[in-house]
């Protein structure tokens, strides 16, 4: 039988290092709106909110975040040759669950936290490519959550995954204009 265990890991943001949504737009671009005007009216939509108007972080997030700090560690599994953790972190553990995010004194996020961030950024996304545009990002400046692993692999340790949450933290990061993407924000404290 397959024991799983459960694992809660404490995030909390470092100093000046904004969070900040990038959920894709599903609203469409009216004829007669300028791209200002449409960003104006549709940047509150990258914002992960719920119901309840509750912010949070989506669970792929972080498990995505831990194969991507597979790959930068490239921890060797002991003996398993040059195998590292990476596949073990997709196939071996489970994030089911909303990240919700508070502010650093405990009180849950909502759109009032939400402060907006104009930047000159590529208008396809992608770094290095030609032409720019002015878009809106919605950051949260200081923000904390709780997040809960669910871990099958037994290869995975506590240690492993510690360390592997403190690279996510330090190298990869959450969100738009992440550290691991090149940027400076989304980094983070951990604690299991």
């Amino acid at each position: 039988m397959i024991k799983i265990r459960e694992i809660k890991a404490s995030f909390r943001s470092n100093p000046g290092s904004e969070l900040f949504f990038g959920k894709p737009i599903l609203s469409k671009k009216k004829p007669e709106q300028t791209h200002d005007d449409f960003e104006q009216a549709t940047w509150r939509e990258k914002v992960h909110v719920d119901e309840r108007g509750h912010l949070y972080w989506p669970p792929f997030a972080l498990k995505n975040a831990l194969e991507e700090a597979g790959k930068f560690l490239s921890m060797k599994i002991p003996g398993e040759g040059k195998k590292t953790y990476t596949d073990r972190f997709r196939k071996g553990v489970l994030v089911v669950d909303r990240i919700y995010l508070q502010l650093h004194d405990g009180t849950q996020c909502t759109m009032d936290d939400i402060v907006p961030r104009q930047l000159f950024v590529p208008s396809d996304g992608k770094r290095g490519s030609g032409k720019r545009v002015v878009r809106t990002f919605p950051a949260l400046e200081k923000w904390q959550g709780v997040a809960t692993l669910h871990v099958i692999d037994e290869k995975i340790s506590d240690e492993v995954l510690q360390k592997h949450l403190e690279c996510v933290g330090q190298f990869v990061g959450f969100g738009s204009m992440r550290v691991g993407n090149g940027g400076i924000n989304g980094i983070f404290s951990v604690t299991m």
